[in-house]
C-alpha cells in the first residue's frame, strides 16, 4: 500500500469512528450514558424494611424495571412512582418476617435494558451490602455478613464505566491527547486535570459547591470546541499555541468544570450515607483507571499508525480531519444544551 493510500485510508478511519460517535449519541439521550437505577433498602427493626426505588425517565416516563424482594416479603411490589423532575422515585415499607439474609433481590425486565442498578442495604450492625444488578446479573443473593469492600469496588466500577460511556468526557481526553505533542507534556496535562476535577468533585459531594448543571454541561462542550480549534490552528501553522505551551493550565482550569459534570453522575447515582469518601475514593480511582486506558488505546493506534506508515505521515494527515469532527460535535452539544 503507498503512503498515499494509507494515509486515505486512515482518513476514512476516522470519520467513519467520528461518524459511529455521532450516530451512537442520541441513544443515551445525553452525554452521560450512565444513568443507573438505584435501590435503598434500610431496617426499621421487628422485620421492617423501608425500601427506596429509583428508575431512570426514559421519554417522561419512568423505565420499565420491576423490584422483587424475596418471597417471605409482605407487599413486595412498588407502589406508582412519582416524578422528582429528574427521575421516578417510589418509597414504601415491607414486612420480612426472618429478615433479608439469605433472600433474593431481583430487579425484572433489566435483563432487557442497558442500565445498571446499584443496590444498598443498610445493616443495624455492620458495613452495608453494596452490589451493581445488570443486564447480566439480574438478582443477587443477600448475604449474612456483608465483605468490607463491596462499597469500594462497586463504586470503581461505576466511576469506570462512567468515563467510558461518557462522551464529552471521553472526547475531550482525545483532542487533549492529539493536541500534545510529548508524552511528558500530556502526563502533566492529564495529572493536572485529574487534580482539578478531584477538587471540584469532592467540594460537590460535600455542598460545597453546587453549580447549575446545566451552564456546567454546556461550558464542558465548550471546553472541547476550544480544544479543537487548537488543534486546528496547531495543524495548519506548527506555532506553539496556548495550549501546547502551557497545557497543565489549560487543563486545570477545564477539569474543573469536568468535576462538576462527574459530581452531578454521582448525585445520579446516589451515595452511601455511612460510607461517602470510600464511595467518593473509589469512583474517582474508576474514573482515573478508565481515563487512563482510553489514554493508552489512543496512544498504542498512533504508534501502530506510525509503525505501519514508513514516512511516520499518517497521524499527521489525519488530524485536521479528526480536529474538524472533533469541533462539529461539540459544537452540536453545545447548541442542544444552551437550547
Amino acid at each position: 500500500m503507498t503512503g498515499r493510500a494509507f494515509r486515505a485510508a486512515m482518513v476514512a478511519a476516522a470519520v467513519a469512528i467520528l461518524a459511529v460517535v455521532t450516530l451512537a449519541w442520541p441513544q443515551t439521550g445525553h452525554s452521560h450514558a450512565l444513568d443507573p437505577g438505584y435501590i435503598s433498602i434500610e431496617p426499621l427493626g421487628g422485620d421492617q424494611y423501608r425500601v427506596f426505588f429509583r428508575r431512570p425517565d426514559v421519554q417522561g416516563r419512568p423505565m420499565p424495571l420491576a423490584l422483587r424482594l424475596p418471597d417471605r416479603c409482605e407487599a413486595p411490589d412498588a407502589p406508582q412512582p412519582r416524578s422528582d423532575g429528574r427521575a421516578w422515585v417510589a418509597a414504601w415499607v415491607v414486612g420480612c418476617p426472618g429478615g433479608l439474609p439469605g433472600g433474593t433481590v431481583t430487579v425484572a425486565s433489566l435483563e432487557n435494558i442497558r442500565t445498571d442498578v446499584l443496590l444498598r442495604i443498610a445493616s443495624p450492625g455492620g458495613a452495608p451490602f453494596t452490589t451493581r444488578l445488570t443486564p447480566a446479573g439480574t438478582g443477587t443473593v443477600i448475604p449474612a455478613a456483608p465483605a468490607a469492600g463491596d462499597v469500594a469496588l462497586t463504586y470503581f466500577v461505576l466511576g469506570v464505566e462512567h468515563i467510558l460511556e461518557g462522551w464529552d468526557h471521553l472526547l475531550f481526553v482525545f483532542a487533549l491527547t492529539l493536541l500534545i505533542p510529548g508524552l511528558r507534556q500530556l502526563f502533566f496535562a492529564v495529572t493536572a486535570f485529574t487534580v482539578a476535577h478531584s477538587i471540584t468533585l469532592a467540594a460537590a459531594t460535600f455542598g460545597l459547591a453546587a453549580p447549575d448543571p446545566q451552564p456546567v454541561e454546556a461550558i464542558i462542550a465548550l471546553s472541547i470546541v476550544f480544544l479543537a480549534a487548537e488543534l486546528v490552528h496547531s495543524s495548519r501553522s506548527g506555532a506553539p499555541r496556548l495550549s501546547t505551551r502551557w497545557p497543565w493550565l489549560v487543563t486545570f482550569a477545564f477539569g474543573l468544570l469536568h468535576g462538576f459534570g462527574f459530581a452531578g453522575a454521582l448525585q445520579e447515582i446516589g451515595l452511601p450515607a455511612d460510607a461517602v469518601p470510600l464511595a467518593l475514593l473509589a469512583f474517582n480511582l474508576g474514573v482515573e483507571a478508565g481515563q487512563l486506558v482510553f489514554i493508552a488505546v489512543v496512544i498504542s493506534a498512533a504508534a501502530a499508525m506510525r509503525f505501519l506508515a514508513a514516512d511516520g505521515s499518517a497521524v499527521t494527515a489525519t488530524r485536521p480531519y479528526l480536529a474538524y469532527g472533533i469541533g462539529c460535535i461539540a459544537s452540536f452539544w453545545l447548541f442542544e444544551r444552551i437550547v
